[in-house]
């Protein structure tokens, strides 16, 4: 009696939909952030802002997404890069030209240049410090000067007033916030602060305390909260406390390096008695 076998079922090749999904995420703030341009040409910044924060909210996700479901790579760090330039980098400089600084011509478009010039070089030290040593651990919890979506945020800072003024019926306060040399020189220190080696906290692995948890979610609610009801207005609040917050920040680094250091000192005194 001879035994008839089955035929193997044919497997497709090619990839998983779940090792798919961040560079989708990603393709999907990319193209937020080319309609932020689209809206402004159309003069509605308002609108525009909301496009890139939007953006900026599912530039947090795609990467966490992406470690979760164990689909990072090489090309999807090198996308989100590209992505972010796009949408961090180039978006902002232009909606700033063509709201406030396009009436001083072609010296008006030196501050968006040189800030979209020093998005593009951090970024490509971001990428190019993947392949370089491992890092102390703790400087894993700190970015290497501002990164993209808060220079984006702070490079904003101008529009935010104009806008909050705009709802407010401040007409002195738009003019003073959409002079141009106010905002170029916000665009300028932004890119210096993108380019600098200032040490940034991440928010990556920060412990909450048991005792403070409670207290954390109901100010993420009260900020959420506060957004939906006025988010030009919390975006300058937002702006102005991660200004505030930088100083802290190189502080804790200061702290922690030293630590690192003496801890280092330490085991190689006592190496020898070993």
């Amino acid at each position: 009696m001879t035994v008839r076998r089955l035929p193997r079922r044919n497997r497709f090749s090619g990839q998983s939909f779940n090792r798919m999904l961040p560079n989708m995420m990603t393709l999907l703030g990319l193209c937020i952030g080319l309609s932020a341009i689209r809206l402004g040409l159309n003069d509605r910044f308002g609108a525009a802002v909301i496009a890139l924060a939007v953006s900026a909210v599912i530039d947090g996700l795609d990467g966490r997404l992406a470690r979760l479901l164990k689909a990072t790579s090489r090309f999807g760090a090198e996308f989100d890069s590209l992505a972010d330039f796009l949408c961090f980098g180039v978006a902002p400089a232009l909606l700033l030209y063509m709201w406030s600084l396009q009436s001083w011509g072609a010296v008006g478009f030196l501050p968006p240049l040189m800030y979209a010039s020093s998005m593009a070089l951090r970024l490509a030290r971001f990428n190019a410090a993947l392949d370089s040593a491992p890092k102390a651990a703790f400087a894993y919890n700190f970015f290497t000067g501002v990164p993209a979506p808060a220079g984006a945020g702070l490079a904003l800072f101008p529009l935010f007033i104009g806008l909050e003024a705009d709802q407010l019926h401040l007409s002195w306060l738009h003019s003073l916030a959409a002079f141009p040399l106010f905002t170029g020189a916000v665009l300028v220190a932004v890119a210096g602060l993108c380019v600098s080696t200032l040490p940034v906290w991440s928010f990556k692995n920060f412990k909450v305390p048991a005792s403070s948890v409670l207290p954390v979610l109901v100010g993420v609610v009260v900020l959420a909260a506060a957004t939906f009801a006025d988010p030009f207005g919390a975006g300058v609040l937002l702006d102005i406390g991660y200004i505030a917050m930088l100083p802290f920040s190189l502080q804790s680094y200061r702290k922690l390096a030293r630590e690192a250091e003496q801890r280092r000192a330490a085991a190689e005194q006592a190496e020898p008695a070993t």
